[in-house]
């Protein structure tokens, strides 16, 4: 329930004035129970609310069953993550890459709608003697046809500015995590940077990669989007191009928010190791990363680390500086031994030095 209020408060534009609950959302017509609609429905009618958030995937039928009986409009978890990401969008490749999602998003809900809003009747014909639906069909699929050119035309860019790093022999350490795990205030902290931190969810959709020095090493650090659970397949398949980057990575920090519920974290840990599967993700490449340590109970942290089988996981609070030089030296131990042997005594010198 609490990360459905988060996902409806970070995208601003909502007040949240109740919440109900219901286990069981496999119903045919509304995906609630009908009891639970009439609840709702009298609520509705009587604080004259003007919006309804389902934290669940809904099809098209149940929304309109839903906005038809209580008289508002209706908005379901992958509709309201779409509107949060347009809110969170700066550059042009997260832009093309939400346009995506949204496309798919509405591709198998476009004949349904129109049969839906006209019944059995077919919605009108277009200019050349073809149904409106089926124009727009078409029309949404070259559209698709165009973005994922130019996400490959980007992805083709970004894999030559790899290979240019990988002749430089500039290592990569990579920062992936559940969304607001705290990796942007750790990409600030070893970086010098200053982009936007927030409490709100996927405040980064872009990925940024900055240089950083450690022992005299030079190395390369990116921040890329956060994980969330339930996103549905074709979400991640339109962030993969963002995501790749965690692939090319010599060293992937995996964040996890230790302040919360031993619950909350044993979730979102197993949340994330899913998308690093699905992206068939190095497992060697991956160190855990326990965050904001300062805020979290020590007990209970020991005992997840054996609950989740993790021997000495990287305890850190970038807000105070807990365990970065730790961190450093597990970067620079790890880079070290992919070296060759005269590039360990070159490192190792300037270390000394």
């Amino acid at each position: 329930m609490q990360e459905g209020k988060d996902l409806v408060e970070s995208v601003g534009n909502y007040n949240i004035v109740k919440c109900f609950t219901q286990k069981d959302l496999t119903h045919r017509q509304y995906g609630l129970g009908s009891g639970k609609v009439e609840e709702i429905k009298e609520f509705v009618q009587k604080n004259e609310s003007d919006q309804i958030i389902v934290d669940e995937h809904m099809t098209p039928k149940q929304i309109y069953n839903l906005e038809k009986t209580t008289g508002v409009k209706v908005v379901d978890r992958e509709r309201l993550i779409l509107d949060l990401f347009y809110t969170r969008a700066t550059t042009s490749e997260a832009k093309l890459q939400i346009q995506l999602a949204e496309i798919k998003y509405e591709l198998p809900r476009i004949r349904e709608n129109a049969t839906l809003l006209i019944g059995n009747e077919r919605p009108g014909k277009g200019g050349s003697g073809e149904y409106i639906v089926d124009v727009k069909f078409r029309d949404l699929k070259r559209r698709m046809g165009f973005i994922i050119k130019k996400l490959a035309d980007a992805r083709k860019k970004r894999e030559l500015y790899h290979d240019q790093r990988v002749d430089n022999k500039m290592p990569i350490v990579s920062l992936v995590g559940y969304t607001s795990s705290g990796k942007t205030t750790l990409f600030n902290l070893l970086t010098l940077e200053s982009k936007e931190i927030s409490e709100n969810l996927f405040t980064t959709l872009s990925t940024t990669t900055r240089s950083f020095i450690i022992g005299g090493q030079k190395l390369l650090l990116t921040d890329t989007v956060g994980f969330i659970r339930r996103l549905p397949t074709y979400m991640i398949d339109a962030f993969k191009s963002t995501l790749e980057e965690s692939l090319m990575a010599d060293m992937i920090l995996l964040l996890i928010d230790s302040s919360q519920s031993e619950e909350e974290i044993r979730i979102k840990y197993n949340s994330c190791m899913k998308v690093l599967e699905e992206l068939n993700v190095d497992k060697e490449k991956i160190v855990i990363i326990f965050s904001k340590i300062d805020i979290a109970e020590f007990n209970d942290i020991k005992r997840i680390f054996t609950g989740l089988n993790m021997l000495d996981p990287i305890q850190i609070s970038p807000k105070t500086g807990y365990g970065i030089n730790k961190l450093k030296k597990l970067i620079s131990r790890k880079i070290l031994v992919k070296k060759t042997p005269q590039e360990m005594v070159n490192v190792t010198t300037a270390l000394c030095n």
